[in-house]
């Protein structure tokens, strides 16, 4: 015999149903932006140790783009820099003060970049 669970409010995400036969449901996804060409990225490359346990994280601000291309620049910055971090909410973390290699290494590949802060 198994046990069927049963449905709650919060199991729908927000779906709303409707009666009307002529409903159209919309949906408003936020399309992701095109990525722009690295020359006119205007990226910030900074030191941030505000609401991290006391521990120094390399920011860099100002990608606009997919998020996956954004994860690719976070992964090669990594590799780079031999050092944990994420890509999130158009930003990339790097776990350490990276911030000289991760400027050099983005000026290298083009990118519009300028130290800020920190």
């Amino acid at each position: 015999m198994s046990k069927q669970k049963k449905n709650t409010f919060n199991d729908f995400s927000g779906v709303m149903f409707s009666t009307d036969p002529d409903f159209v449901y919309e949906n408003h996804e936020i399309e992701e932006q095109e990525t722009l060409p690295n020359a006119q990225q205007d990226l910030r490359v900074m030191l941030d140790r505000k609401n991290r346990g006391g521990k120094t994280v390399t920011l860099i601000t100002g990608f606009v783009g997919k998020d996956a291309d954004l994860e690719k620049l976070t992964k090669t910055l990594k590799t780079k820099c031999g050092v944990g971090g994420s890509a999130k909410d158009g930003e990339v973390i790097l776990q350490g003060d990276f911030k000289e290699k991760a400027f050099l290494f983005l000026q290298k590949e083009g990118y519009k970049v300028k130290k800020s802060g920190g």
